[in-house]
């Protein structure tokens, strides 16, 4: 038997299918004779439809069926999406825009889905989209992140989403009257495509008079819930299966039209049907990330420390507002608004905006990024005009050890942290007192070199319930039922891993399957850094009813009270005798004594709190100032996520993160022409980072264990994104700073660092 203790390495047991191109996506497992759909999408950014003509294409060869919103409607499906609606300040519910499955009478933005064609072949498909007669009336279109403009739909007047804040303006404004310094900076986010590995897409069948869909989503639950509303199916009658996904990271976690569409043709044509997305495709469709403009304000006293944080942001909500839009901006952001400072009041206010682009929602850490980037920007920017140092400036606001657990001013309470030991470490490990010779050996090459921290904190979100489910196989192999679904974290590794340490059975017998509606009695998903830390205590809470049970049934097979029987984490054992039974002996006797309620066995827990991961990024860049090419040259991490079940999946998790955001310091950035045109529609015009543009990282992690489950640990999937967007551009404006450069937003692209050294002088 094979078991590992905590915190140990163990390799991924997912990755020899992936490597060898044996894994299963939803491309691979799709019947054969599924017909094939193609998306007619708008080309249009805004306007009225005056006429949608498909005669010619509904004729053409292969073609099976075209849906439109007019034959959704006739064939009873409403095909409204869902979108989660804030409060705004007035008590006002924000306006409940309309977002169809297919455009119906307007289209608003470039992508926007019009039509679905099926036919034979894609070929077929994609040829009779071209014989579909199109005409639209253009409207003009608007694109800034502020009120006004062309109203995009009735019921928002101004384009506005929302109007929506948290904490008391009044409050701050007295207390900044009194202040002894009062800062305030302007701070973007760029906009940023997904751009996963796999890109979207689903097929359909029925199946013993039931719906299955298959998608490559982040769980099946969320879905096989919307789709029930959607086609006006009782749910028993669907099955929802993820398969193999390759990369999620937030924008696969909704639903889309496809998916509804898909589901409804294969019940009315009753054969299989397939779509899959391409590149293309996806930049203009996928869920783009971020995109907002803040202004922070920060008050100091006269010892420098903070006494007031206010932020007031405009959210690009795209055309519509997404599954997880709105809350993300607001409710999320503001989950750690204060960062790990002691700041006793703050105020939060976000107004989001309709633009003609593709609709925004959740991109890997769904808020959380944003807000700490706007705060980590604003500490920096407050550091240099206040003539201090930034590491000192920090360390002075850090919320003290002891006064955990800690309610912050907006509300939500950390359980643990201690942020000094967490910088000290990174300082340490990233050679500062050596700096200045780095820099100035950068300079006799003719180059600017910088400097950026950033010290962040996270919250874990996402639904806290998750189920577990154990099965004992008469092959002697165990199934791990998860509610999770895996986008390529390595799930089925730390899971059977974590089980076979808590019971002894041994690793390579345990198969974790997941992303099963009909197998799985209900689960979460995966987003919000939530798999690990709520599956894991799932599961603890399983082998806790396990033990129970087995207990109370190996005391009655051997004439003894239960209290004689004893689990030592490997093997039972029985008072007063040698008799010792490991767990898989004990489901074998279950199974010759016909006990089957002890060879299925499900446990579902929820955890009351959440957990705060945390960590200081030290990012170093070298530019040159004649071409404005900047490098990421050096990049030092030091986390704490609490307990690491497999450390060498953390790391990768981490860098995975790290290279998401610093793509996003440094290269990403959706552009749209003055029509509403997306530009960078391709990797030809949209930069994506390469191996030659990130550095080795150098990863530590402390262990301050969390208190707000029973494993101790805080979640590490996001976290290298949250902490690299900061202490990239901090580096950059760092270097930049000493050629008169005042201030500097992402992404910091050879042409727009070249612009900023040219309009500094």
């Amino acid at each position: 038997m094979q078991k590992f203790g905590k915190s140990q390495s163990v390799e991924r047991q997912e990755d020899f299918r992936f490597l060898t191109g044996t894994g299963r996506y939803v491309d691979d497992t799709a019947p054969k004779n599924a017909l094939h759909g193609f998306v007619f999408r708008s080309m249009y950014a805004h306007g009225t439809i005056l006429n949608l003509d498909i005669a010619s294409a509904s004729a053409a060869e292969g073609v099976r069926i075209i849906v439109t919103a007019k034959s959704l409607t006739a064939d009873g499906i409403a095909g409204k999406m869902v979108a989660s609606l804030l409060t705004n300040q007035d008590g006002s519910k924000s306006p409940n825009t309309e977002r169809w499955l297919l455009a119906k009478d307007k289209v608003r933005f470039v992508g926007e889905p019009v039509a679905m064609i099926f036919a034979d072949s894609l070929i077929q498909a994609r040829a009779a989209a071209e014989m579909i007669m199109f005409e639209v009336e253009d409207l003009p279109v608007h694109l800034d992140i502020k009120p006004g403009g062309e109203q995009l739909h009735y019921n928002a007047p101004e384009n506005i989403a929302f109007d929506w804040a948290l904490g008391d303006a009044a409050e701050i404004a007295a207390i900044n009257a009194n202040a002894t310094h009062v800062l305030s900076f302007d701070v973007s986010d760029n906009r940023i495509i997904c751009n996963s590995m796999e890109p979207r897409g689903c097929w359909a069948d029925t199946e013993d008079e039931r719906l299955h869909l298959c998608v490559n989503g982040q769980g099946v639950w969320a879905q096989k819930s919307q789709l029930s509303k959607m086609l006006n199916l009782p749910e028993s009658e669907i099955r929802v299966t993820n398969p193999d996904v390759g990369g999620g990271f937030g924008m696969k976690a909704m639903t889309y039209p496809e998916y509804f569409i898909v589901a409804h043709v294969a019940r009315v044509l009753g054969r299989p049907v397939r779509w899959m997305s391409d590149r293309s495709e996806a930049m203009v469709s996928d869920n783009s990330g971020r995109d907002l403009v803040s202004t922070a304000t920060l008050a100091f006293d006269e010892g420098l420390k903070i006494i007031s944080y206010q932020v007031q942001t405009f959210a690009n909500m795209g055309a519509y507002s997404s599954q997880f839009a709105q809350p993300i901006q607001t409710q999320l952001f503001s989950k750690v608004l204060t960062g790990i400072y002691d700041i006793p009041a703050a105020h939060l206010q976000v107004t989001g905006i309709y633009t003609n682009t593709t609709q925004v929602d959740a991109y890997r850490g769904a808020g959380r990024p944003e807000a700490i980037y706007v705060l980590e920007r604003a500490v920096d920017y407050a550091a240099r005009a206040l003539g201090v140092d930034p590491i000192e400036l920090r360390r002075k606001n850090f919320i003290p050890n002891e006064s955990f657990p800690y309610d912050t001013a907006t509300g939500v309470t950390y359980d643990v942290g201690d942020f000094n030991k967490v910088l000290d470490t990174v300082i340490e490990k990233c050679g500062l007192d050596s700096f200045a010779e780095r820099r100035a050996q950068s300079k006799t090459q003719g180059r600017l070199r910088g400097l950026g921290l950033c010290c962040y904190i996270e919250s874990i979100l996402g639904d806290p319930t998750e189920t577990s489910r154990i099965c004992f196989n008469e092959n002697g192999s165990v199934d791990l039922y998860v509610g999770t679904q895996s986008n390529g974290q390595g799930h089925e590794t730390v899971y059977a891993q974590y089980l076979a340490d808590q019971v002894g059975i041994p690793f390579n017998l345990i198969n974790v399957i997941q992303g099963d509606s009909d197998k799985i009695p209900t689960g979460g998903g995966t987003g919000g850094s939530r798999s690990t830390t709520v599956q894991n205590s799932a599961t603890l809470a399983l082998v806790g009813a396990t033990i129970e049970r087995y207990s109370s049934f190996l005391a009655l097979e051997n004439g003894v009270g239960t209290a004689s029987v004893s689990f030592d984490d490997e093997v039972f054992r029985i008072d007063g005798s040698n008799v010792v039974f490991s767990i898989m002996d004990a489901s074998n006797l279950a199974r010759l004594k016909g006990e089957v309620d002890l060879l299925d066995i499900s446990q579902t827990a929820t955890l009351d709190d959440l957990s705060f991961p945390n960590g200081a990024h030290i990012a170093e860049v070298e530019i040159d100032p004649e071409t404005g090419q900047s490098n990421v040259v050096r990049y030092v991490i030091v986390d704490d996520f609490g307990y690491l079940l497999n450390p060498m999946l953390v790391e990768g998790q981490v860098h995975g993160g790290v290279t998401q955001g610093l793509g996003q310091a440094m290269l990403e950035h959706v552009v749209y022409d003055k029509n509403g045109q997306l530009l960078s529609a391709s990797f030809m015009d949209y930069g994506m980072p390469r191996a030659g543009d990130v550095p080795m990282f150098e990863f530590n992690n402390i262990i301050i264990p969390s208190t707000a489950n029973p494993i101790g640990m805080k979640g590490c999937g996001e976290a290298g994104t949250i902490g690299s967007m900061a202490a990239v551009s901090n580096a950059m404006m760092d270097a930049l700073a000493g050629r008169g450069v005042k201030q500097a937003d992402m992404p910091f692209t050879p042409q727009r660092v070249w612009h900023m050294l040219q309009a500094a002088g």
